[in-house]
């Protein structure tokens, strides 16, 4: 069968990569780095180095030993609570703790957090409670609140490191660096918080005054991935301190590694503007919007160059902070540690407004099932850059789209569209979203862009036109615009499906469909739709018993599907089985079927079935 407008649409990312050139208007959504230096190749049966082991000691003073915190007190559980805890409104610790785990089972961490908090506020001595607040408040950004409860997570070895963690965080946000910086000497943090506690050292130094540990220096070779990071931090702190020859030093030593130069020329075209250097600025921002992954600061440093506008600002302690946290949290996702890089991210954003870190906190969301609060943060993205506000833009798309919200899905598309046009990936998505809401011919229109309708397009958006053009009943442009993109992806099984359902279904090129569909049945045998297709060939073809047997196989993995149902009743019918042909029929008339197929399996309830004869083998 071919692909429906739904499984169109979810399979829309797997037909080909939506990649835009590399040019500074067209410069990729999401631009995301991976934060390791590049290798040659993976060796196999070889484990990569954990980033924690390549990091450089932490610095502690020689003067100063770490000691070990004291015990926290522990409060006793009483054997039974009279009376029963309630707040100020009458409700029970036991109600705010089952009202808070359900807000953040229902993705509102946001409520959750705060009903939880009030619940152990209740109950102190309840450390599940305690626990659950703790974590509930992590992930919707209560860094306030996450502060108080620390001392309650300390017997849960992750929770303790990130409540110390939001400790320091906290201090930061309220100016007492000193704070955070004894905590940091008195215990290096562990894993999987080693690299973020190393990270963000020199910064917590110099909000306390301490600018000797604040500017040491980096002793590691700057090929080192954590190196690189310390050395940004050491250049953004000197510049602050004005000893500007040195911060440039620094800056140089990280462009010239492709890594350092990948996630810090930006950040150096800056540094540049600020000098008044305008013109090597403008340099630094074209070589970073040179190669495949084009650089959203970039673009906007050059524009403003280019416009004489006024050069950022030296960037504030709790910036530099944030980019920490946010280079670790990258750190974490290549290690597929999700909560982890979403606690740094919410961290981050704790320390200020800052439209990338909102845009990587939502997507993170995204990948634990957190829809409510990545549509948050997504919104929260400023049009301030085109490129990042669309990303933004476009994740609150994926997220409506997969809550069944098409209006708000639309919406967001378009303003995605209108930020960063040019964007393959938005453009098919908007198309796909139009198609669902049965507005073909407006998707038409979008695909028909000359900007995107070019010589070189992706398959991916020729197969979506063709789709259309085939649902439009234009079966000659369709049939024009599906073998361009099987000519441009020639194995792709998606694209030979759907071609090759329709050559069959429509009696054009029968045998040709067939064989293609066999091909596309091969590369994913595992595929309901793809079989059904093959069993329907093979019906088409006059291979009935095969066709029942093909087709009884896509029904078992696909129960629910009207037209597979349909063509398995068509086969037992063709083989004599009258009883299980009508019963199959009926059986669609149960699966919600568009009017055209259920007046069709009506008829065929009534009167039997009448099939054209089978298509000969060398027919095409």
């Amino acid at each position: 069968m071919r692909l429906s407008r739904l499984s169109l649409l979810l399979t829309a990312c797997a037909l080909t990569a939506l990649a835009a050139p590399a040019v500074a208007q067209d410069a990729p959504i999401i631009i995301d780095p991976p934060l390791r230096p590049p290798v040659a190749a993976p060796v196999p049966g070889v484990d990569a180095i954990e980033p924690g082991e390549r990091l450089p000691a932490l610095i502690i003073p020689a003067d100063e030993r770490p000691v070990e915190p004291s015990p926290p007190a522990i409060v006793p559980i009483p054997a039974e609570w009279s009376p029963v805890p309630t707040d100020e409104m009458g409700r029970t610790a036991y109600g705010l703790y089952l009202s808070g785990r359900l807000a953040a089972m229902r993705g509102d961490n946001v409520t959750g957090a705060a009903l939880l908090a009030r619940s152990q506020a209740l109950a102190p001595e309840q450390p599940v409670v305690g626990e659950e607040a703790f974590r509930s408040g992590l992930f919707a950004g209560e860094i306030e609140s996450l502060a108080e409860l620390a001392p309650a997570v300390q017997d849960t070895p992750l929770l303790a490191e990130a409540g110390r963690l939001v400790v320091i965080v906290d201090s930061l946000n309220s100016g007492d660096g000193a704070e955070g910086l004894a905590m940091l000497r008195t215990k290096p943090f562990t894993e999987p918080f080693a690299a973020t506690g190393r990270f963000i050292l020199p910064v917590v130094a110099a909000s306390a005054g301490d600018w000797d540990t604040a500017l040491a220096p980096v002793e590691a070779a700057p090929t080192d991935v954590n190196a690189l990071v310390l050395r940004h931090q050491r250049a953004r702190l000197l510049e602050s301190r004005r000893r500007h020859a040195e911060a440039e030093a620094e800056y140089r030593v990280l462009v010239a590694t492709p890594l350092g130069a990948q996630l810090f020329a930006a950040d150096y075209g800056a540094f540049l503007e600020r000098r008044g250097r305008a013109d090597e600025a403008v340099a630094v921002y074209e070589a970073s919007l040179s190669g495949s992954s084009p650089d959203p600061d970039a673009l906007m440093g050059r524009t403003r160059v280019l416009d004489r506008a006024a050069p950022p600002p030296v960037p504030t302690i709790r910036q530099n902070a944030a980019f920490a946290l946010k280079l670790a949290a990258i750190q974490s996702a290549e290690r597929r540690e999700r909560d982890v890089s979403t606690i740094l991210l919410r961290l981050a954003d704790s320390l200020g407004r800052d439209d990338e870190i909102a845009l990587r906190l939502g997507l993170s969301l995204v990948a634990l099932g957190q829809e409510a609060s990545a549509r948050e943060a997504f919104a929260r993205v400023s049009p301030a850059n085109p490129v990042l506000y669309a990303g933004g833009q476009f994740g609150l798309g994926l997220s409506f789209q997969r809550d069944g919200r098409n209006d708000e899905a639309l919406d967001a598309y378009r303003r995605a569209d209108a930020a960063a046009p040019g964007q393959n990936e938005v453009v098919f998505r908007l198309a796909q979203q139009l198609v669902v809401m049965d507005r073909d011919e407006e998707a038409l229109a979008v695909l028909n862009r000359p900007s995107v309708n070019v010589a070189d397009q992706p398959a991916g958006i020729r197969f979506q036109r063709g789709a259309i053009l085939e649902t439009l009943g234009r079966l000659d442009e369709a049939e024009n615009e599906l073998w361009a993109a099987l000519t441009a992806a020639p194995d792709d099984p998606t694209i030979l499906n759907y071609l090759g359902y329709m050559w069959v279904d429509t009696g054009r090129r029968v045998a040709q469909g067939a064989e293609m569909v066999a091909r596309a049945h091969a590369a994913e045998p595992e595929n309901g739709n793809i079989q059904d297709s093959l069993g329907w060939a093979q019906f088409r073809q006059g291979q009935y018993d095969i066709a029942v047997e093909t087709l009884e196989g896509a029904v078992s993995k696909e129960p629910a599907n009207a037209e597979i149902n349909d063509h398995l009743g068509d086969a037992y019918w063709q083989v004599g089985r009258r009883r299980e042909a009508q019963w199959q029929w009926n059986r669609v008339l149960t699966l919600g079927p568009d009017a055209e197929t259920r007046a069709e399996v009506e008829q065929k309830l009534a009167n039997g079935l009448t099939i054209e004869p089978p298509v000969s083998a060398g027919q095409f």
